[in-house]
């Protein structure tokens, strides 16, 4: 369904952003992963996942909270790829503190990730796709840009703003054949998730095992993780001929967190 398009995927060299990357590499999309660490091993499994396709897979480190380095990102884009038909803007760091003990410089980091990059990303994407007159632009909110959480002010604070930019820019493409979405997840087994239940096993004297369980039977009633695979094929969706009037939507994909 994506053979031709290429799809740019921050953050993509582990967890959410790889397995999204896999769900439309396995579409035929092109793919220019980023991300930090080794880029071999997951470029391997997304030439894997389209392999029947003949796909390229790209990798550019580009530090998304540098404007600077994302404007280099593009560059690369449109001289290897011509372009970006599909961005998915997932790159996102955690910390947390109540409000008062909250580190600016924490606070600072988490907005330029979290929410500045998919501003910056997209600006430099949209005019590509309004001149092609297709285009996808899908961000990785969160339940947190949904619903709140104590001691998580500033992810909740950018994944809000992130749902809101990605309204605006849906109303700015709405007569256009470009779709501007959020995917909002609920708990997934990432390795940023998994420090926070490793962290709370440790100062609550629990097993890692329990501190799991805590952690969903608070929130998600599925009781069960959301996977990278599940939220990929959410993506894919967003990029078929289905969703073309799908526009400035939240979609939730939390096991049910924000029906309480």
């Amino acid at each position: 369904m994506l053979k031709g398009k290429t799809a740019l995927v921050t953050g993509s060299t582990s967890g959410i952003g790889l397995g999204i990357a896999r769900q439309l590499a396995a579409q035929g999309a092109n793919i220019i992963l980023n991300g930090f660490g080794d880029a071999d091993a997951p470029r391997a499994e997304v030439l894997q996942a389209g392999s029947a396709h003949g796909i390229r897979v790209g990798y550019h480190g580009a530090d998304m909270s540098k404007p600077s380095e994302i404007a280099d990102l593009f560059k690369f884009a449109d001289s290897e790829y011509g372009g970006v038909d599909i961005l998915v803007n997932n790159a996102g760091i955690q910390h947390v503190a109540n409000v008062e003990d909250f580190p600016v410089e924490k606070w600072d980091a988490i907005i330029a990730i979290n929410l500045s990059s998919a501003f910056h990303t997209t600006r430099l994407a949209v005019p590509g796709m309004r001149a092609k007159n297709w285009g996808r632009v899908i961000n990785l909110a969160s339940a947190h840009g949904l619903v709140a959480s104590a001691g998580k002010s500033a992810y909740v604070a950018a994944k809000h703003g992130l749902v809101g930019l990605t309204k605006s820019v849906a109303l700015e493409t709405a007569t256009t054949g470009v779709t501007c979405n959020a995917i909002c997840p609920g708990w997934v087994l990432t390795p940023l998730v998994q420090k926070q239940i490793e962290a709370r096993a440790e100062k609550e004297g629990i097993s890692v095992e329990q501190a799991q369980k805590e952690l969903l039977g608070e929130k998600q009633p599925s009781l069960q993780f959301v996977t990278p695979e599940q939220l990929g094929d959410l993506a894919v969706f967003l990029c078929s001929p289905g969703a073309s009037n799908v526009r400035g939507v939240a979609w939730n994909v939390d096991g049910g967190w924000v029906a309480q």
